[in-house]
């Protein structure tokens, strides 16, 4: 995972989307070898290259991308299992043609950058568009939804019946790749959480937190997930280290119990 960490510890922030979102996928295929997909999106970019001139207006793209993408190569969002972790798996959205809002979103962007066009991630809440702009014509874009053309408003209005509330100005600034890296690992940590593959949400918390922009909150989940994994004296470190880093938490009073608990135990083991 060379290409991901050197991107989440800004050794390398220059790193490709496409190569830190594969590396993404190696939490779920350890083995996987990023290459034939690398060429799967090569082959993708120049397919719609030829079909529109590198001159042509901003609208005659995405008409062309959003043919090819969503109407050739059937793209689509998964609705109906939106939890499976191979949604978050760059591979396997581009094997499946189903996936999330985001990884559907580093499509578009990665086969945009390859054809010199510029589109942006834009990290919402509770979903991902991505925003083509080219200096003279600019518009939203939801991949999940066949890569519908949004105006801003259409956009906050999507948002407000998605959170009911509308987002704040930050959440229109367009996303670092290292940005879209941490949120697509949160999404794969949720997953492995909720079907308790701990070692992989380990794995995820511990990359989340290597990216240095994180809540307290990652202190804390890590200490539940190595609980699971029973690996107690870790995880009463990092429970402390989540008091420590938030003193005024509202949970504090339970997390201390847990850690008097786990204390307790461990003295018994003696």
């Amino acid at each position: 995972m060379r290409d991901l960490t050197e991107l989440l510890t800004n050794l390398r922030p220059a790193v490709t989307l496409d190569r830190a979102a594969l590396d993404i996928a190696r939490l779920e295929y350890p083995d996987l070898d990023p290459e034939p997909w690398i060429q799967r999106l090569d082959a993708i970019a120049a397919e719609i290259g030829r079909r529109v001139r590198s001159t042509a207006p901003g609208e005659e793209f995405i008409d062309a991308a959003n043919r090819f993408l969503f109407g050739e190569l059937g793209l689509r969002g998964n609705e109906r299992h939106y939890y499976d972790a191979r949604n978050s798996c760059l591979n396997d959205v581009l094997d499946r043609r189903l996936g999330l809002p985001i990884t559907l979103s580093v499509i578009y962007i990665e086969v945009a950058r390859r054809l010199g066009r510029t589109v942006h991630g834009i990290g919402l809440p509770s979903h991902f568009v991505v925003q083509y702009d080219d200096g003279r014509f600019s518009t939203y874009l939801d991949p999940f939804h066949g890569g519908e053309a949004l105006t801003r408003s259409e956009c906050a209005g999507m948002i407000l019946e998605l959170t009911g509330a509308e987002p704040s100005a930050s959440a229109w600034e367009p996303c670092t790749p290292k940005q879209i890296a941490l949120r697509m690992l949160q999404n794969l940590k949720g997953v492995y959480v909720a079907n308790g593959s701990y070692d992989r949400a380990l794995q995820a918390i511990d990359l989340i937190v290597s990216g240095g922009s994180f809540a307290a909150g990652e202190y804390k989940q890590r200490g539940v997930v190595l609980l699971q994994l029973r690996r107690y004296r870790a995880a009463m470190a990092e429970l402390e280290r989540y008091l420590k880093a938030a003193p005024e938490a509202a949970d504090r009073s339970d997390v201390v119990q847990q850690i008097e608990a786990i204390h307790r135990y461990l003295g018994a083991l003696n």
